[in-house]
């Protein structure tokens, strides 16, 4: 399954990146390629920041679950695909941080839900506390007895 998938990639990533190293030159795809790795390294130095800021997002009710996970992929799979070499890759890579950004720009709109993180309790308890009277350090018997008298 995944031959069907890489040998088609890696064969158009390869016929790309000739084509365009043919119009930009030697010293061009050099550049193009050491540039990429330094900018997939640094989102990727970055990445922790960014996972806490949609984690932050998630805690305060303006991100699900589930746009936080495919945030958090894309993001990682965009500076992974950027890091690798190749036109294709590069491409697929800048379509995954924006899709990654996009999700983040949805969560700074999205107004907070204030009732994400409650906890569920049951609305009929009723919590009390017990105030003891006797703390002058008699017993529970001497006590009952001074009340009796």
């Amino acid at each position: 399954m995944i031959l069907l998938i890489a040998v088609p990639f890696l064969l158009l990533e390869l016929y790309l990146s000739l084509s365009v190293g043919e119009k930009i030159g030697f010293l061009g795809s050099v550049l193009w390629i050491v540039m990429s790795m330094i900018v997939g390294l640094r989102i990727l130095k970055y990445s922790p920041l960014t996972l806490m800021g949609n984690l932050n997002s998630v805690s305060r009710g303006k991100l699900s679950m589930e746009s936080f996970q495919s945030a958090s992929t894309a993001y990682l799979m965009g500076a992974l695909l950027i890091i690798i070499p190749g036109v294709l890759s590069d491409a697929l890579g800048v379509s995954a941080l924006l899709y990654a950004s996009y999700l983040r720009f949805v969560a700074k709109i999205t107004p907070e839900n204030r009732k994400f993180n409650q906890t569920q309790g049951d609305d009929h308890v009723i919590d009390v506390e017990i105030i003891d009277e006797y703390r002058s350090g008699n017993t529970y018997t001497e006590c009952l007895t001074k009340d009796r008298e």
